[in-house]
């Protein structure tokens, strides 16, 4: 009987902890909106811009994308429980995605006085590369701690890429046509050669690969230490108490 009443309490717990999770998650959900929003509404004070320009942005196409998958993450995680397997190779890739835009867009920043122009990063760039990525690896972190759900598969390295792949393809035709590219390192005339470009392409997508490989091998990891912790009994009968207490002993 203590066993089961063990165990219901752990799944109470872990109910619980999944509850807090999806309002998390929807948290995030939120302040990604509210960026987006704000985002939106600094480039129009701009005279160059475009709405094309701005949607074709890999930060903001992740950032809708990041937007759409934590909420069906945030109700699976306050109506089931546990999230179907899918969900958590859409979750990683995701995260990689936007982890990775806040790198680049870290990177440009401190690239652009070389390349001769600034770039200015207001409350809404702040939140869309540095602030939501910190809070999304936070949520990954703790489904991954908590260990209920399936663990993310190896296939994931490759389901990572379809989505920048295809982004890439449909930036480099668009950039030919329109003479605009969303990142400097894409332009031809701003790197040098098509060479430069072929190369930074291909970095990129190396750290796609080895970022995605980095958050799998953490959450099969974690989900193993999670899966012994549960298996482990709470309490160990101490070896001494039966002697101690042995009224041959207190003879």
């Amino acid at each position: 009987m203590p066993a089961v009443t063990s165990g219901l309490s752990q799944e109470a717990r872990t109910r619980r902890a999944r509850m807090l999770l999806g309002v998390f998650r929807l948290a995030i959900v939120a302040l990604e909106v509210i960026a987006l929003i704000g985002n939106f509404r600094y480039v129009l004070g701009f005279r160059t811009f475009a709405t094309a320009n701005f949607f074709s942005y890999f930060t903001i196409q992740s950032a809708f994308l990041a937007v759409i998958t934590l909420a069906i993450a945030a109700g699976f995680a306050l109506t089931a429980p546990r999230d179907p397997a899918w969900l958590g190779i859409l979750r990683t890739c995701v995260t990689v995605y936007v982890v990775l835009s806040g790198i680049v867009f870290a990177i440009i920043v401190a690239e652009s006085s070389s390349h001769g122009y600034r770039v200015d990063v207001p409350w809404s760039d702040t939140l869309l590369h540095f602030v939501v990525p910190a809070l999304a690896v936070i949520a990954w972190s703790v489904d991954s701690v908590l260990g209920v759900n399936p663990p993310v598969p190896w296939s994931t390295v490759g389901w990572v890429l379809p989505f920048p792949f295809g982004w890439l393809i449909y930036t480099l035709i668009r950039g030919a046509d329109v003479g605009w590219y969303p990142y400097f390192f894409l332009d031809e005339a701003q790197v040098g050669s098509v060479l430069g470009v072929v190369v930074a392409c291909a970095i990129v997508l190396a750290i796609f690969l080895a970022l995605t490989a980095s958050f799998v091998a953490i959450n099969r990891w974690l989900w193993r230490r999670a899966r012994d912790r549960r298996a482990r009994p709470k309490r160990s009968p101490d070896p001494t108490a039966a002697r101690v207490g042995s009224p041959a002993l207190r003879r």
